[in-house]
């Protein structure tokens, strides 16, 4: 008897030591791949997407005409594009960070094109618009990224040099309509046509007037590059050791499996106590029956 009680012991045991590693691993592979939900943010949102009418800004760069420029004497020797970076931080120095930024915006002689600030304090946001010199863009771009915690980045360059010629086009064409309205006016005829002949010399040169400012984006005085900077304020996560990451693990699975040993012996004392009076119940119903004979 001594021996068949050790025997199962010694499964129990198997089976407990089993459990306790199962639930061990389990937790110390939860704290690596669960993120703490306080300190979740969601940095895919592109705040800049929803806002309309910021200003554009264009920069140049010369590129190599192959073939016979003699046969394409309108063909523009530089390529006119749109460069963006996009920088998402999170810090816990909120205040510090963003003189950090706006210092830095003025050392590389930058300008701050859109700000909007956001938020109470402990929860704030700052969100900023740069142009900056298409030469210092690289470095500019370099130095924002060391301010805070970086979460994400993003540069798109996209080509505008078709669009820069078509606007030059477009503008062509309204001046010769213009010069045509103009030289119709010089001319005699009824107050009425008059009045709308000089309604749509006026039309006309709103168009104009708006085509240049389009075209001054391109001009190169005005070239920059633009860096839409996105700062969160909030506590920084700091990495965790493995060590501290084992006693966490260690901590809960003793509880866990505590309770689940705890749980199981209440149940076994159940089941046995039940089983017990089903056999006592089992007795009295024999014994009654043998009277009853």
């Amino acid at each position: 008897m001594a021996k068949n009680f050790r025997s199962r012991f010694w499964k129990l045991s198997k089976w407990s030591a089993g459990l306790f590693i199962l639930l061990f691993a389990f937790r110390m592979l939860y704290g690596y791949v669960a993120a703490d939900p306080a300190s979740r943010n969601d940095y895919s949102d592109n705040f800049f997407g929803s806002i309309d009418n910021l200003r554009k800004n264009y920069a140049s760069e010369k590129i190599a005409i192959k073939g016979d420029i003699q046969a394409a004497p309108n063909m523009a020797s530089s390529q006119k594009f749109e460069k963006t970076a996009s920088i998402k931080a999170k810090t816990s120095e909120f205040d510090k960070d963003e003189n950090l930024i706006k210092s830095k915006t003025k050392s590389y002689n930058a300008i701050i094109q859109y700000e909007q600030n956001l938020g109470q304090k402990g929860n704030r946001q700052i969100h900023l618009l740069i142009g900056i010199n298409p030469a210092k863009f690289e470095n500019f771009y370099l130095e924002l990224q060391k301010i805070g915690m970086l979460k994400d980045t993003e540069i798109t360059k996209v080509d505008k040099t078709n669009e820069y010629r078509q606007l030059n086009a477009k503008k062509i064409s309204i001046e010769k309509m213009l010069q045509s309205l103009i030289e119709l006016k010089s001319k005699g005829g009824q107050i009425a046509d008059f009045i709308s002949l000089n309604d749509k010399i006026l039309e006309v040169e709103e168009q104009l007037q708006g085509l240049g400012v389009e075209l001054g984006n391109f001009n190169t005085e005005n070239e920059f590059c633009t860096v839409r900077f996105s700062m969160y304020e909030g506590a920084t996560e700091k990495s965790i050791s493995f060590i501290h990451r084992t006693k966490v693990a260690l901590e809960w699975t003793i509880k866990y499996f505590a309770i689940i040993a705890i749980t199981s012996l209440f149940i076994l004392i159940a089941i046995f106590v039940l089983l017990s009076i089903i056999d006592k119940l089992k007795i009295i119903a024999a014994v009654n029956n043998k009277l009853n004979q």
